[in-house]
């Protein structure tokens, strides 16, 4: 039985985890919370290997590292976008890693400046519309989520908008604070003292319930049907790592994601647990890139 032998024995050293990020941002925090547990659960070290750099670097240093389950990619929103932004890359997510398990989703928020007339999706659809090109909507950077929240919001509701990209979410709140713009789609870990302190307005989640961190805040969906956005984490391999490890590890981090504790610290962080199959996170990042893709499309947009 050496396949069984491979899933009892593995793993025998520490283990990789390459995240797409600084450490301290939002994915870094998780993938650090999902591996001090896992670890504890495998009985050897999860290394936190920080290789920012729009995703693709995180992606490459793992896609080309030997298919024994012990480097892993922290898989997030991020590739599934990548597959369409840069389209000459020679590595993607769909091609070259191999799902595990999910991790988290996170939503994002429409907020607008307090001044803003528009206390509500419909007002804001209705402003745009008699005012199309003049309103200005930041995000966190060209190609991010949090540009493309916007651009699927136009695409869905005809508006015409000016897209304003920052660098970074700090640049782009302080922006909207100050009125140097009028809008932002954010995650709603990263915006919520801004809410609860009033200094920014929330007219809807893409959500497709009610969160219960922001209970008050209406569907985006309620108004502009079937718009959704999320953002999702979660942990894959290179392509050719043997399934009794991907099984095994895909029971781990399911294991870890029912611990209380780490379901706690993820609703302080804004998001979510969500744990499933391999399949299920495989199905998960082919949707996304699919969705994604064609919002690029739609609105032309290139990778710096």
């Amino acid at each position: 039985m050496p396949h069984l032998a491979v899933a009892q024995s593995y793993p025998t050293r520490p283990v990789n985890l390459v995240v797409f990020v600084p450490a301290g941002a939002t994915p870094d925090i998780v993938a650090r919370l999902i591996g001090q547990s896992l670890s504890q659960r495998i009985g050897q070290s999860i290394v936190i290997d920080n290789r920012p750099g729009a995703g693709n670097l995180a992606l490459q240093a793992v896609a080309h590292a030997p298919a024994d389950g012990y480097t892993l990619l922290q898989v997030a929103t991020t590739h599934a976008i990548n597959v369409a932004l840069y389209e000459k890359n020679t590595v993607t997510v769909t091609r070259d890693i191999v799902p595990i398990a999910s991790t988290n989703r996170d939503f994002f928020v429409l907020l607008v400046n307090p001044s803003f007339p528009a206390k509500t999706i419909a007002e804001f659809i209705a402003y745009a519309k008699a005012n199309p090109g003049k309103i200005n909507i930041a995000s966190n950077g060209r190609g991010n989520l949090t540009h493309l929240a916007g651009e699927l919001f136009r695409m869905m509701t005809g508006i015409e908008i000016v897209h304003v990209p920052y660098r970074g979410t700090p640049a782009a709140q302080s922006a909207l604070i100050a009125g140097d713009v009028h809008a932002v789609f954010d995650a709603i870990g990263s915006s919520m003292a801004h809410i609860q302190a009033g200094t920014l307005r929330a007219l809807g989640v893409s959500a497709t319930t009610r969160l219960r961190v922001l209970p008050d805040v209406p569907l985006i969906g309620d108004v502009v049907t079937g718009y959704t956005v999320t953002g999702h984490l979660g942990i894959g391999a290179p392509r050719g790592t043997p399934a009794e490890i991907v099984e095994r590890l895909n029971s781990e981090v399911n294991a870890v994601l029912s611990e209380p504790t780490v379901q706690t610290r993820m609703a302080d962080l804004g998001s979510e647990p969500l744990s499933g199959s391999a399949a299920d996170f495989a199905k998960l990042i082919a949707e996304e890139t699919e969705k994604w893709g064609k919002v690029i499309k739609f609105a032309g947009i290139k990778a710096d």
